[in-house]
């Protein structure tokens, strides 16, 4: 065709964009459990025909970069026997090129004039997926089997019609079929009227401008990550990231080691020195750890491509995810807890490899997931629950330039899942929140220091139960710091029983008390560039805020501040900060549960 007109690309591109935002509202709005209605685990977006990546500007990078792959496993199956109104869904691992189980994706073929000419997808974790413990993320499954309900992909309405059988049998192997029946009428009702949308932009420009748009879209997208590459200096960029155990052989990290090689204007991420597969939960499938690793990088490039990323933003990559390692495993190894345990540990690994390739963006590492799921019975109703959330998470890591957000969570997500509402949390669940606050010192300092640490505690006014803190990380692991900054500090997890407080570790299984206090303290993201180059004047402004101690001040910063007036002793702050500088740390104590900062123990 001829010259496509600025306006029309112009408005064919943001439709897209707008639609995606859309659907994922549009879920959120309509679904009914905690996940999804309120922490927004969920992700959306458009492909071509064979797969190629249209628009997917928002999501948890695990459930959609690599929906290509799913794509390609329903074709395979299905081949020609696709049709308008189909709806497939599939949450296998090793049969659809999903992430772990509890991650249930509903994919539409979108006809044209009888033409297959697009793919949507809405993915979102659901309330229940089966297994031996409600709602996932729980250590020591067998095999991938015992972990909950595999489907392949699966017709689950065909010409817009349900498969009531079909559903039926997956409804009746989880634990809260309604609540899952509502979430995936939502999603299935959103995948619609996405290709409504879609159909409305065809018959306005034609089918001919619309993919004529794309093919223009994605080559622009192509030669503005291809810039932005070649503007890297060749080498090999290294980084490594460690979660605290695989859940079963407790107490040995598992680690994800990545070479990032830029070679003109094209990037390869070697994960070959990573680990071999554990026995435990935390491996992840190939799909997923592609889609981690691309997505991951995308922070460290131009900003103004944030909104625009498509398939042109990953023709320039390679990830390299060898069959048998924990970034590729091999069927039936256990994947409950790929998105936190490994996947984030592959976000922090490719930021710290890009961050010693672009100083200018350097971006440390952000506070660990520090999840878990709590099953009892509420004596409300008299009804069993499981709750998990994303509140107790610690926040963003410092970029070059800037402070680490508090507040933003999730590496692994890049912020699009949110914290919970203590009022909803409350009418949802039998805990009353007592505490839930930015904890003084409990970040990564640096000229640039992470988003705060959180202090988190609720009391349970249920029955006895369980908690599975799989979904939990960083109590031995941490997020690094870049250039001088100061890594995120550990996590503690503890139960308060009559006022003596319990360690919980990381990916284990423990029983709760009706009464017991639940108390999360979680180290925010890492610092940029070395403490004692940060203003005096940020400094004395973090100690007025709460941020940051009078002693961490003085011993991280090398800066006197009056603890009353909040002034700056500038005699003994230049005294300071000429005498050689120690390297501290920042500890909980396990009795008093206070925060304190101590000289880094030697070794």
């Amino acid at each position: 065709m001829s010259e496509i007109d600025p306006i029309t690309l112009s408005t064919i591109w943001h439709s897209f964009q707008t639609l995606v935002r859309e659907m994922r509202d549009m879920v959120s709005r309509t679904s009914q459990s905690y996940l999804m209605s309120q922490l927004r685990d969920l992700s959306v977006g458009i492909w071509l025909a064979d797969g190629s990546t249209v628009a997917m500007p928002q999501g948890l990078l695990c459930q959609f970069i690599g929906t290509k792959h799913a794509i390609k496993a329903v074709k395979d199956y299905f081949g020609d026997d696709l049709r308008p109104g189909d709806v497939i869904l599939t949450n296998d691992p090793y049969h659809g090129g999903n992430t772990h189980l509890p991650d249930w994706g509903f994919i539409r073929p979108i006809f044209y004039h009888g033409e297959l000419l697009f793919f949507t997808l809405v993915r979102g974790h659901q309330q229940d997926t089966g297994g031996s413990f409600p709602g996932g993320y729980f250590p020591n499954s067998y095999d991938i089997h015992a972990e909950g309900l595999r489907i392949p992909p699966t017709k689950v309405f065909e010409n817009d019609r349900e498969r009531k059988d079909v559903m039926h049998l997956i409804w009746t192997n989880v634990r809260w079929p309604e609540s899952v029946r509502v979430d995936n009428y939502a999603m299935v009702a959103t995948t619609r009227f996405a290709e409504k949308r879609m159909h409305e932009v065809l018959d306005r420009y034609g089918k001919e401008t619309v993919m004529a748009c794309i093919e223009e879209m994605l080559n622009r997208t192509e030669q503005a990550m291809r810039a932005e590459i070649a503007a890297i200096p060749d080498g090999t960029y290294t980084g490594e990231a460690a979660t605290d155990d695989d859940g079963t052989v407790l107490d040995e990290p598992v680690w994800v080691r990545v070479d990032i090689t830029v070679n003109g204007d094209s990037l390869t991420a070697d994960f070959s020195r990573s680990d071999a597969q554990r026995k435990g939960f935390v491996n992840c499938p190939a799909a997923a750890a592609y889609a981690i690793a691309v997505g991951s990088m995308m922070p460290l490039f131009d900003p103004a491509l944030a909104d625009y990323h498509n398939e042109g933003s990953l023709r320039p990559i390679t990830v390299i995810t060898p069959e048998g390692s924990v970034v590729n495993p091999r069927y039936p190894a256990t994947v409950g807890a790929a998105p936190v345990n490994v996947g984030n540990q592959i976000a922090t690994a490719v930021g710290q490899a890009l961050s010693k390739a672009r100083p200018n963006r350097a971006m440390a590492g952000w506070g660990k997931h520090r999840g878990c799921y709590v099953s009892a019975v509420d004596p409300r109703n008299g009804q069993p629950y499981v709750r998990t959330t994303f509140d107790y998470d610690g926040s963003a890591g410092a970029v070059t330039g800037h402070d680490g957000g508090t507040g933003p969570l999730s590496i692994g997500s890049l912020s699009t899942v949110r914290r919970g509402n203590a009022e909803e949390m409350e009418i949802r669940f039998p805990w009353r929140l007592l505490k839930w606050e930015v904890a003084t010192d409990l970040m990564g300092a640096g000229r640039w220091r992470g988003g705060g640490g959180i202090e988190w505690r609720a009391v349970n006014e249920g029955t006895d139960g369980r908690i599975a803190t799989g979904s939990s990380d960083g109590d031995t692991t941490q997020p690094p710091g870049a250039y001088g900054g100061y890594p995120s500090p550990c996590c503690r997890t503890f139960l308060l029983r009559e006022g003596k407080p319990i360690r919980l570790k990381t990916h284990r299984m423990v029983e709760i008390k009706k009464g017991d206090v639940l108390v999360k303290i979680s180290g925010g993201g890492g610092g940029v560039g070395l403490p004692t180059e940060r203003p005096v004047e940020l400094v004395a402004l973090d100690v007025k805020d709460g941020m940051v101690s009078v002693q961490a001040a003085r011993d991280i910063y090398g800066v006197a501040v009056d603890p009353r007036s909040f002034r700056v002793d500038e005699e003994e702050t230049r005294r300071l900060r000429a005498q050689p500088q120690k390297t501290w740390d920042v500890v909980i104590d396990e009795e008093s549960l206070e925060i304190s900062v101590v000289p880094l123990a030697a070794g």
